[in-house]
């Protein structure tokens, strides 16, 4: 199953039209993008709980690391450069965290309020190599910019 992003992005604007709470458009989210594509093992947000460290926030999968330093780790690289981190091999990725052995590779994106504030990532795991795309790292960021950036 591979994720048709239009279809995504509807549903997901449909379902979080009006809602501001951030962590209804999280849990939403997550579920939403999480159930579109057999690729994503494990996808959820990593919220900025205070200054350089994020605490782990809706998210569909297994377990997944309860904090990590903007310091540490891809998601820590996404929220300590703004970047998107495309990581086709988690093993070739110095200081990636482990959270869970059967991850391969990994997409994270910076989520920003209508301020233009950092106020998450948004991390999809793959237990595949190579997994994702420049397409999908576009795509999602485009989605989260509809759904948490809106009114920017």
């Amino acid at each position: 199953m591979q994720v048709n992003y239009d279809t995504l992005a509807a549903t997901i604007a449909s379902l979080t039209q009006g809602e501001t709470d951030p962590i209804a458009l999280m849990a939403t989210t997550v579920c939403e993008v999480h159930h579109a594509d057999d690729r994503f093992d494990w996808t959820g947000f990593y919220r900025v709980t205070e200054p350089d460290l994020l605490k782990i926030g809706p998210y569909q999968g297994g377990h997944g690391c309860l904090v990590i330093p903007f310091s540490r780790g891809v998601c820590g690289a996404a929220a300590r450069t703004g970047q998107v981190q495309l990581v086709p091999d988690v093993t070739a990725f110095d200081d990636h965290i482990a959270c869970v052995a059967s991850t391969l590779s990994e997409l994270v994106l910076p989520v920003r309020n209508h301020a233009g504030e950092l106020i998450a990532v948004f991390d999809i795991d793959s237990d595949r190599p190579d997994a994702f795309t420049q397409t999908d790292a576009d795509r999602l960021a485009d989605i989260l910019d509809q759904v948490f950036a809106k009114g920017a």
